[in-house]
């Protein structure tokens, strides 16, 4: 029997700028959430766009990326897995629950405040990729006129 498949693609826009902190242990954590949008149709038949707000965590080196590049409105492509968390909550003894991302991989893609796509400085492309991404080798598509405006969201 297979074992299961927990895999996550997004491609989205930072909602604020991220939150990070050091464990007990020294180990450099980012929170943050990311923004995903979706085209559909409402009832009249005009297209409108659905916003889907999701929780991402990011541990050690794919942390600190975080911490030095990212900021609201960033652009990012993350590769990751889902985790839910559970707690009982102090105050009404309810059990609470989180569902996250946890970042496997991470590519900035800009920014979308700033009109011009950044890479933070890692690659001679506007694309830089951590945590084991595609080789520097990759083509650059930065003259091929797409700009913010093309995305959808």
């Amino acid at each position: 029997m297979a074992k299961g498949v927990n895999k996550v693609l997004l491609l989205g826009n930072v909602g604020k700028d991220p939150e990070i902190r050091s464990t007990a242990g020294g180990m450099t954590v980012a929170s943050f959430s990311l923004a995903t949008a979706d085209r559909q149709k409402d009832a009249q038949g005009n297209w409108a766009d659905k916003t889907e707000w999701h929780n991402l965590v990011c541990f050690q080196r794919t942390a600190e990326v975080v911490r030095d590049y990212v900021k609201k409105g960033t652009q990012l492509f993350v590769e990751g897995k889902i985790q839910t968390r559970s707690w009982d909550d102090k105050t009404s003894g309810e059990k609470k629950y989180k569902t996250e991302i946890l970042v496997n991989e991470l590519t900035l893609l800009g920014s979308k405040s700033g009109g011009e796509s950044s890479g933070g400085g890692y690659s001679k492309s506007n694309t830089a990729s951590y945590g084991g991404g595609a080789p520097a080798s990759q083509p650059d598509y930065a003259d091929t006129g797409i700009t913010d405006d093309d995305i959808p969201f």
